[in-house]
């Protein structure tokens, strides 16, 4: 299904906010490095999950690809047209083939519409068919993503967290588009209907052959869903690589520690595992740290005494296997 041209590509992608100070003249006194050099290729119909800790810029990051945050510098270039080059008409175009499924369905849905007018709305505005039209597709969109007919005039407080999320993935499928970025869409959710929602995920993307990134905080939650991992760490990509090789070896130290914290379901084998866990918080990306930005917390360093290198010279991914990138100086003490 993947084509050997990538659908998505990102080269050396900032997103940086600026940090003022007084309410006059907004004088910038510094910046906060969301997004701070990301280089992805998506193939197309290749599913790419997104991992990190919160605050690693992977909304951002997300946003930036969907057209709702302009990027500071570098490019994105979406089936050979850099997006942010485009006229207001050209990237509106755009927008109907690259489409967003929100964190939390209840923010992200009006609560004075019903479910219908919801999933009508980006037919509306794009001036897509008929009203007969519309609401024959909102019909299938329903039946889609597992919601009777019935739910079409019901408002979001009438629905269950579960029934917004797929609701909210209905709206983003409404213009049949190439491209979905899932940001975190099981977090909001109870943990028995999260499995609920990546099922459904999975099953859209295999009959649709729809081209996505899955963002989340959570390896596990990522694992069957996606055929690539990308894991960020402070703006940055830290390790890429097909899921299956990474979940049997991963290269980065902050990759371990995030495995780690996934709970196997066999007692016997959970016992024997080494828990690893990270002092402190990730750094604020408004004062990130110098050389590695993981070295203020790496367990690896610590175990090889401390190497200048990893607080003085910034790692850049490179090709540790064929096919695995990783961006850690010492990335060849983890291999078994």
């Amino acid at each position: 299904m993947n084509s050997n041209h990538p659908l998505l590509q990102l080269r050396d992608v900032r997103v940086h906010f600026p940090i003022t100070k007084g309410l006059l003249l907004r004088r910038v006194i510094g910046e906060v490095r969301a997004v701070d050099g990301v280089d992805l290729n998506v193939l197309r119909g290749q599913s790419v999950g997104l991992v990190g800790e919160s605050g690693s810029g992977k909304t951002t990051l997300g946003r930036a690809v969907v057209g709702l945050a302009r990027p500071t510098s570098g490019t994105i270039v979406f089936d050979g047209e850099d997006v942010w080059s485009l006229g207001r008409d050209e990237r509106k175009r755009l927008r109907r083939r690259v489409q967003m499924v929100f964190q939390d369905p209840y923010a992200s849905l009006d609560p004075r519409m019903t479910v219908g007018k919801s999933i009508a709305e980006p037919l509306e505005i794009h001036r897509l068919g008929s009203p007969a039209e519309r609401a024959s597709k909102v019909a299938e969109l329903l039946e889609i993503v597992g919601l009777h007919p019935s739910h079409t005039d019901r408002y979001p407080h009438e629905l269950s967290g579960g029934q917004r999320q797929r609701v909210g993935v209905a709206r983003a499928l409404s213009l049949d588009p190439d491209f979905v970025v899932a940001d975190e869409p099981v977090s909001a959710l109870d943990v028995s209907i999260q499995a609920q929602i990546v099922n459904l995920l999975q099953e859209l993307q295999r009959e649709l052959g729809l081209t996505s990134i899955l963002i989340a905080h959570d390896l596990a939650v990522v694992r069957h869903v996606s055929d690539a991992i990308a894991v960020m760490y402070l703006g940055r990509i830290v390790e890429w690589s097909m899921a299956a090789d990474l979940y049997r070896e991963p290269l980065h130290p902050y990759t371990v520690a995030l495995l780690s914290a996934v709970p196997i379901p066999d007692p016997a084998v959970e016992a024997k595992r080494e828990r690893i866990v990270l002092r402190g918080d990730i750094p604020s990306p408004a004062a990130p740290p110098s050389g590695c930005p993981f070295h203020t917390r790496c367990w690896l360093r610590d175990k090889l005494g401390n190497p200048e290198a990893c607080a003085s010279d910034l790692p850049l991914l490179r090709s540790v296997r064929s096919g695995h990138l990783v961006a850690c100086h010492f990335a060849e003490e983890l291999i078994a």
